[in-house]
């Protein structure tokens, strides 16, 4: 979603400001902008489009600051413009950058409005800095940090809903407020000057030092000193600033870099062998013991006591849950349910004895799993867990449990090395799950179990070298505008990973089905200018499978099959096998999660289409 960045320092930040806004560009958004005390003077420019149209406006003007915000808008309120682009202004004086959205902005706009206040913008933002100026004009006293605290609490009292912000006033020179409710936002630390974004990546050029605002947390930064507070607390002139610590963060500043490769996307596809590595680092001993202890110190306890599992989650970490339903139940034999988080949160929900929360999030900041975990810490559930990739990330923090993927910042919007370190996390979590239970349906023991995790990277490194062949197969989509994709048991939400893949960076329309299924409405639109992909591995559904790719080819569906070594499927007229080394039914879904990858990565390139930032999407949903 939008991207915050600003800065306090001895130095121009203009530079600090505009790094941070590309190193959040794959985000999504719309629209940027940046806003500078600059002389005495605040001064703003904005443009639509991508952050290097902002860049060379800024070059023409050569504008200089100290104190700066800035952001990139991806559309809520208001359509893509440089009127609805942030940083928005009120009298001259305030500027806002704003994440997040204010529910209850039309009774404030008119309320301002009957204040002689004029709106420029479609915004929910626009009332931010309306709200903020006239708050800040009641303040009694001088230009000093107590009025500006003072006015900047009775502002954030006023809004409903979700916010992360960043304010610079023209009579505050030196002083950067922030906020945080809902919305991610983080401080970053310097020498002689602070910062804040909305993701740490933004500053990764200036600081590997951060400090994570809670829930409520506002405050007041300058060059040398941060001062935070939270919002259920007293007056911040009755009360003394809150300590929230310095976080050192994990991953080098290469993150950020494409390499030699062509897209983040690309990059993150190759990554896959060593994130799957690192995901099972800390987790296993070097006897192939499970470290359930990683997930925190009452772990093998509330595992031991855990009867049922019930998984939110949103996207491709939703399909990771479909996957991940199979392994609980066939392996640790617990009951799964698995639900979208914006569904879960919005109805009446019956919590069983003793059922496991796991909320799977790559980012850690997705607006309706973090409303879906902090229902269910109230709602009556054994315990939470959070699954995810970003250690400092609000579902991290607010959760009992945690088990970290480790597969470093992914940069590309569509999803890839996050989801195939999902599915690996979760698949220790069913091992966990039934070592603890001591039984289950399945036989394959614990240690059976963890060599066949080690042996994933290995596996997925082999089928990476597959990718000439799938280049070649993108080819037949050049002039496609439809897709199936059919998978059965486990490999249904494969499938459906690997339509949500296609959809998101080629344009194409791709439904995933259950091919059991297809005689029941989708055989209606297979012909012979449909693919129909198919994942198909040699386990105990692949017979039945066959059977349905019959019904496809007898309609004259074009097939593109997934295929193991030992499945059987020969290749002949409309029907193309794409041959993957032998593995486990267990470790299937991961490994035939790549080629599907690659598959939506090439035929993007065949179409054209803008791969890393994909129209109308963005990396990381913090709002509804």
């Amino acid at each position: 979603m939008c991207g915050i960045v600003g800065a306090a320092s001895l130095r121009n930040v203009t530079p600090i400001l505009l790094e941070g806004l590309k190193r959040l560009e794959y985000r999504g958004y719309d629209s940027s902008g940046l806003a500078l005390l600059s002389d005495g003077q605040l001064q703003r420019e904005r443009e639509i489009g991508r952050v290097a149209a902002l860049e060379s406006l800024l070059d023409k003007r050569a504008l200089k600051g100290n104190l700066g915000i800035a952001h990139t808008r991806w559309a809520t309120h208001g359509k893509p413009s440089k009127l609805n682009a942030h940083p928005h202004l009120s009298s001259a004086s305030v500027a806002v950058v704003h994440n997040g959205i204010i529910e209850n902005h039309e009774p404030l706009r008119r309320e301002l409005k009957e204040m002689g206040y004029r709106f420029h913008s479609e915004t929910d933002t626009e009332v931010i800095a309306h709200l903020f100026d006239h708050s800040y004009r009641q303040a009694s006293g001088e230009a000093s940090s107590a009025r500006l605290l003072k006015a900047f609490r009775h502002t954030l009292m006023r809004l409903n809903g979700a916010y992360a912000l960043g304010i610079i006033h023209i009579e505050h020179p030196d002083r950067l407020l922030c906020a945080r409710m809902g919305s991610p936002l983080v401080i970053g630390e310097g020498s002689e000057e602070h910062f804040i974004a909305s993701d740490p990546l933004a500053l990764l050029q200036v600081t590997d030092s951060f400090i994570y605002l809670e829930e409520g947390d506002y405050g007041i930064l300058t060059r040398d000193a941060v001062d935070l507070y939270e919002m259920e607390g007293p007056d911040p002139t009755e009360s003394e600033p809150v300590t929230r610590p310095i976080v050192r963060y994990e991953h080098g500043d290469q993150v950020a870099e494409k390499g030699d490769y062509r897209h983040f996307m690309l990059k993150e596809i190759h990554e896959q062998p060593q994130a799957l590595k690192a995901t099972l680092e800390g987790k296993v001993s070097d006897e192939g013991h499970l470290l359930t202890s990683i997930l925190g110190p009452e772990a093998e306890t509330l595992l031991a006591n855990t009867r049922q599992i019930q998984i939110v989650s949103c996207g491709t970490s939703y399909h990771a849950g479909l996957v991940a339903r199979y392994w609980i139940e066939s392996i640790a034999g617990l009951p799964c349910s698995v639900e979208v988080a914006s569904e879960f949160r919005y109805r009446e929900v019956v919590v069983p004895d003793d059922t496991l929360f796991v909320a799977i999030s790559q980012s850690g900041e997705t607006a309706d799993t973090l409303a879906a975990l902090r229902f269910a810490k109230n709602a009556g559930y054994l315990a939470t867990l959070a699954i995810c990739n970003v250690p400092g990330s609000s579902l991290v923090r607010e959760s009992s449990l945690r088990l970290m993927t480790n597969a470093g910042p992914e940069i590309g919007v569509a999803s890839t090395k996050a989801f195939t370190t999902q599915l690996l996390a979760l698949l220790w979590l069913t091992a966990a799950l039934a070592s603890s239970r001591r039984s289950g349906p399945n036989t394959l023991s614990t240690s059976g179990l963890v060599e066949e995790m080690r042996a994933m990277p290995r596996l997925v490194e082999q089928v990476l070298e597959l990718e000439p062949a799938i280049a070649q197969l993108a080819t037949r989509f050049a002039d496609k505008h439809h897709t199936l994709f059919l998978g059965r048991g486990p490999h249904y939400p494969v499938a459906m990973e690997g339509a949500l893949k296609l959809k998101e960076i080629s344009y194409i329309h791709a439904e995933a089905y259950a091919a059991g299924e297809l005689k029941h409405g989708p055989l209606a639109l297979v012909d012979d200018d449909m693919p129909v992909v198919t994942v198909a591995p040699s386990d105990d559904l692949l017979e039945k499978l066959k059977s349905n790719l019959q019904e496809v080819r007898a309609r004259g569906g074009q097939l593109i099959n997934f295929v193991c070594e030992q499945a059987g499927l020969e290749s002949g007229e409309g029907i193309t096998n794409l041959v993957l080394p032998k593995v486990s039914d267990i470790l299937a879904p991961i490994l035939f999660s790549v080629p599907l990858q690659l598959l939506s990565y090439h035929v993007a390139l065949v179409k054209g289409t803008d791969v890393d930032k994909p129209r109308n999407l963005a990396k990381s949903v913090t709002v509804e």
